[in-house]
């Protein structure tokens, strides 16, 4: 595990550019590959056309539904760890995306980066919320760190929140 020093002193954030597309696809890619293991009948090209579709409807609806949100990027060091898409709300932080690559779990960093989101929340009096999918791993971690399920969303999504001071 990475030590909280370590990572403040070499996480930084850069925003996304057109010559991303490739990196934030496979970061996307690795985000379906449970869901993608449950198509066994599916050729290689029948699930890349899928995720080609599905990534770029995604990209293009948060886009264009959080047109005010930093889209970045996560460097640490010199090398892409993961994508934080974030919306600074006039009354809450949405986390609209946060997934690291593979070579990047289980390191702390994900924890580093939501404390980081939480403090500066925090320090703005917001709560920050995000939709967290049933099956998600990571919702333990959101659960360690104060965020409650707030409801269900279209049956796939929790809306999790996490108030100022919890």
């Amino acid at each position: 595990m990475t030590s909280q020093n370590n990572l403040s002193e070499s996480v930084h954030f850069r925003a996304i550019t057109p010559d991303d597309y490739g990196l934030l696809r496979a970061i996307y890619d690795d985000t379906r590959a449970h869901e993608m293991a449950l198509v066994p009948h599916w050729s290689a090209e029948q699930k890349e056309a899928f995720l080609d579709q599905q990534f770029n409807a995604q990209h293009t609806f948060y886009q264009q539904v959080y047109s005010t949100a930093d889209y970045m990027i996560v460097m640490l060091g010199d090398q892409p760890a993961g994508r934080l898409y974030l919306d600074r709300r006039r009354i809450e932080f949405r986390i609209i995306d946060i997934s690291l690559l593979p070579a990047f779990r289980n390191q702390g960093l994900g924890s580093f980066l939501l404390k980081q989101i939480i403090a500066e929340a925090t320090e703005a009096e917001k709560p920050v919320s995000i939709h967290v999918e049933h099956n998600n791993p990571a919702l333990r971690l959101y659960e360690r760190l104060g965020f409650v399920i707030k409801e269900e969303v279209n049956g796939v999504y929790w809306l999790m929140e996490r108030n100022p001071g919890n």
